[in-house]
């Protein structure tokens, strides 16, 4: 009788893992992150001091090992540190800094924990100036800032935006996601948007230089007509002057 071999089950040599965080609930909450991000990013491509991230976990504890007090903000920044690529967020390698603002993208299952153990920790623990949270579904949007050490709530203005003092710069809800805006009130683009603001710069452009031609050509067309017409009525004048001259009445006399 001819045995089957079963299949060997693979092996997979032990790898460093990048975040030991659950994965997104919905493309909207991957897309919020996104947009956080990139838009964050971006504006600030030109700084080397700061750190931002999307879903991934903060190691903070106190016996520096990463199997015990850790958490995973939605997204999260960190000032005056080194701009680089990080797999996790480790406080006692970072000199014990802890992020400056946090951002929790609420979900069913992780808004009662958002709006309380959370914001304890961040409070009391890691002294996180700015917090903010916002439901991508019901439009849920707050925001606090630490003030001798408890979280104050942070008022919206008229635009319903709440300003973070750490990134100087307003968070606020348009067409149902999170954005920052400037000081000045202008929205942060993400890559994308920015390209097809340029898109549309050049578009703009290209649309009013052919304008222009094509108040040119009026222009030219107008002055040849003029010009025409003025040459007709001195080939008129002349042959009505010839036609005199040729009945002996010479047309300089005539009054």
């Amino acid at each position: 009788m001819v045995q089957i071999q079963k299949p060997e089950i693979p092996t997979f040599p032990p790898e460093d893992l990048w975040s030991d965080e659950p994965p997104l609930e919905t493309y909207r909450h991957l897309e919020e992150l996104i947009i956080l991000l990139t838009s964050l990013n971006r504006f600030w491509s030109d700084r080397t001091d700061f750190f931002a991230a999307g879903n991934m976990t903060v190691y903070y504890s106190s016996r520096q090992r990463k199997d015990e007090e850790l958490r995973g903000p939605d997204f999260f920044v960190v000032l005056n540190t080194e701009r680089r690529e990080r797999k996790s967020w480790v406080v006692w390698e970072e000199d014990g800094k802890y992020p400056n603002v946090i951002i929790e993208v609420l979900s069913d299952s992780t808004a009662t924990v958002d709006r309380n153990k959370k914001k304890l920790l961040y409070q009391d623990v890691w002294r996180t100036p700015d917090y903010f949270w916002f439901h991508p579904y019901t439009m849920e949007f707050k925001g606090f800032t630490l003030v001798h050490g408890k979280y104050v709530e942070i008022p919206l203005n008229e635009q319903s935006w709440l300003w973070s003092d750490e990134l100087q710069l307003y968070v606020g809800i348009l067409n149902e996601r999170l954005r920052f805006f400037t000081p000045e009130g202008e929205l942060v683009l993400t890559p994308e948007e920015e390209a097809d603001a340029e898109r549309q710069k050049v578009e703009e452009e290209r649309q009013k230089a052919e304008l222009e031609r094509q108040r040119a050509d009026a222009e030219r067309q107008r002055a040849d007509a003029e010009r025409q017409q003025v040459e007709e009525e001195r080939q008129k004048n002349a042959i009505l002057r010839q036609k005199l001259l040729e009945l002996g009445i010479n047309p300089d006399e005539i009054g």
